[in-house]
């Protein structure tokens, strides 16, 4: 899928380049990410990539992959979104994660706000910003119909040059009754980024920060009580779907979110890959026979079950966005919370599959001066180790959508 189907409103400017295509910017992503390889460990130390790259990502469109055409978006499909990611993910994690979760909640935006709100959220045309999933704190009515929310949220993924920031927090409820969720956006300018992020072993270059918000006001179309991003569901129609006529706004968050999971490791795996290529084709084995990796039997093995795992796992989410797409085409009341987590639980098996390549072949038959600090396989090893850490993968996608799975398919009584 190229540029999806859009309804453009007079008065909105187009896109920067209304004939850029979907395979240009996935072309612009494989060439931005050669240069990625060697600025990693300037990434790191920083902990976030340099204003040049996000300068260079601006020029590229990136920022605008997912925003809506009425706000001079290019609209293109989570197919080329998710190529981007991965394309990036190759050259390095840290960028490629630092990017994703900040330019893809343009969709999350697009899909769950009315107009009134998505009117301001994307008047800039770019559109960057951390979402999570935590609750924190309550939020207080304001006089005016609109909310106070504060609090500081952490592992804000994206935050360095970000315009907005989605969260949640909990609303109070009556005497005797439990709060409800949140979901609210804040502007930049409401909202402080802490130097708190790079201590961890990978993603050390992610932009996680966190942020602190104090007592910021916001307008009540900037908030969605009851809704978590979670559980949002989109089985009744989305604001989106009926402001830009295309479907793209018409599907399951939840999933889209989960896919840029496996658009991450498989980008990263395939970086491994290319490591240990480069290894088959320059280094020789140490036992006798004395021959080149590349024609060793054992090092032919490893090469070809890694290979084999991560062509699989591509396929798999190219093919989760395939069926992502044509449910969302077929209307939102398809668009259930099952369709939902079978879709995300696809990313998990691509995450999985890329992981075991890495782990079971690569990494360990690599050599030990293939996998020393600084080297680029050692880094894509703590970068999709940390991945796995990460509550979308270990927690949700490894033991909760399967047991939610189970329960709406049985038709059980703790069904979400």
């Amino acid at each position: 899928m190229t540029a999806a189907r859009s309804l453009p409103a007079d008065g909105y400017p187009p896109p920067p380049e209304p004939g850029l295509t979907a395979e240009e910017v996935v072309a612009r992503a494989e060439r931005i990410a050669v240069d990625l390889v060697g600025r990693q460990q300037e990434t790191e130390e920083r902990g976030y990539y340099g204003l040049d790259t996000h300068n260079e990502f601006l020029n590229a469109g990136f920022y605008r992959l997912l925003v809506p055409r009425r706000y001079g978006g290019y609209e293109f499909g989570l197919d080329t979104y998710l190529r981007v990611v991965a394309a990036l993910a190759r050259g390095c994690g840290s960028t490629a994660w630092m990017y994703t979760f900040g330019a893809s909640h343009a969709h999350v935006a697009a899909t769950l706000f009315g107009e009134a709100a998505q009117d301001e959220l994307f008047a800039g045309g770019d559109f960057i910003s951390p979402g999570t999933i935590g609750p924190v704190g309550f939020a207080e009515r304001a006089e005016d119909g609109g909310w106070i929310v504060d609090g500081i949220h952490r592992y804000c993924s994206g935050s360095p040059y970000a315009t907005h920031f989605i969260g949640h927090t909990l609303v109070a409820g009556a005497e005797g009754e439990q709060p409800t969720p949140m979901m609210f956006v804040v502007p930049r300018d409401q909202w402080t980024r802490l130097e708190d992020w790079g201590g961890l072993l990978g993603l050390r270059g992610s932009g996680s920060h966190s942020i602190k918000i104090e007592k910021a006001h916001i307008p009540g179309h900037f908030a969605l009580p009851g809704t978590h991003i979670g559980l949002a569901s989109v089985a009744d129609g989305t604001p989106g779907l009926a402001l830009h006529g295309n479907p793209l706004y018409g599907g399951g968050v939840l999933s889209m979110i989960q896919f840029q999971n496996g658009a991450l490791a498989t980008g990263m795996a395939a970086g491994a890959l290319d490591v240990y290529t480069q290894l088959m084709r320059d280094r020789t084995t140490i036992y006798p026979p004395i021959t080149s990796r590349a024609q060793d039997p054992d090092f032919q093995f490893h090469f070809g079950e890694a290979a084999g795992r991560i062509a699989t796992a591509q396929a798999a989410l190219a093919d989760g966005a395939r069926q992502w797409h044509e449910t969302a085409a077929r209307g939102s009341a398809v668009f259930t919370r099952e369709v939902d987590i079978r879709l995300s639980l696809i990313s998990r098996e691509a995450v999985r599959l890329s992981w075991t390549a890495l782990s079971e072949h690569l990494f360990p038959t690599a050599g030990s001066s293939a996998v020393r600090t600084g080297e680029r396989l050692e880094r894509i090893w703590r970068d999709m180790s940390t991945l796995q850490s990460h509550a979308g993968v270990s927690l949700f996608l490894a033991k909760v959508a399967n047991r939610q799975l189970a329960e709406l398919v049985f038709d059980l009584a703790g069904a979400r």
